[in-house]
């Protein structure tokens, strides 16, 4: 049960973040207002607004957001698989431990969206190779939490386990798991937001469908208050599937 402190601090922290939101709104409001801001650069809160409605009314986000949202998907699926398995595999020796990662650290501190041309080139400008990009990019994170989540758990607990006769099985399901669990959800939650940035950042500069897709063609054509208005869609499409990620990992840290 919540603490009248903790729901109060809680509520106070909400209260600063709506209202730091609200002031940006309002800067945004009064800059434009003021007509010394081109409004085509920078259009006007209120008729983003307007162009946000119109979108949502007739629907016409549906079929990009359709194709975004299944390449979200299907790239986190892989990264996934592929990182969990490829984590818990090196975690079970020491000696792949101080090979693998530092090699995986340092291969993600590279700038993975360099090499979207390379991924074109190879899976062309459809759905695959945002799925390619994104599934790569999100393996390091999930696969580094995997290893550090695994490959560093007491080894009391593990000597005490296999004293007591626990087999394999046993071992990992009553204490390798539960000690793991909470870096290995912190990094299924990292690699899930670097699918979202990968995907929606690739979209935008290679693509033929997609919310990034739309907002890139509505910037070619100078039509920047809708482009605005597709902007707020895809980051509150954003924010709605991270928080979405983050009440499935509060869940499974409480199991």
């Amino acid at each position: 049960m919540i603490a009248p402190r903790q729901r109060r601090d809680a509520l106070m922290s909400r209260g600063l973040q709506l209202g730091f939101l609200l002031a940006l709104i309002l800067l945004w409001y009064f800059a434009t207002a003021s007509g010394r801001i081109n409004p085509v650069l920078l259009p006007n809160p209120l008729t983003v607004w307007h162009n946000l409605v119109q979108v949502l009314r007739s629907g016409e986000y549906w079929p990009d957001l359709q194709v975004t949202l299944s390449e979200i998907a299907v790239a986190f699926a892989i990264s996934c698989v592929n990182g969990l398995l490829l984590g818990y595999l090196i975690s079970r020796s020491q000696y792949l431990i101080a090979v693998f990662e530092p090699l995986l650290a340092g291969i993600y501190s590279i700038p993975m969206i360099l090499f979207l041309p390379l991924f074109v080139l190879f899976f062309g400008l459809g759905s695959w190779s945002k799925i390619a990009l994104g599934a790569v990019i999100s393996f390091f994170p999930i696969a580094l939490n995997t290893i550090a989540g695994f490959g560093y758990v007491d080894r009391i607990l593990i000597r005490s386990a296999r004293s007591m006769g626990a087999s394999n099985a046993q071992l990992l399901r009553y204490v390798l798991l539960p000690a793991a669990l909470p870096v290995v959800l912190t990094g299924l939650r990292i690699g899930f937001t670097v699918t979202v940035l990968a995907v929606f950042g690739s979209e935008t500069i290679a693509s033929f469908a997609g919310l990034g897709h739309r907002i890139a063609q509505l910037a070619d054509a100078m039509e920047t208050a809708r482009m605005f208005a597709y902007i707020a869609f895809a980051v509150v499409i954003a924010a709605v599937l991270n928080a979405l990620m983050a009440v499935v990992e509060s869940r499974a840290r409480r199991q």
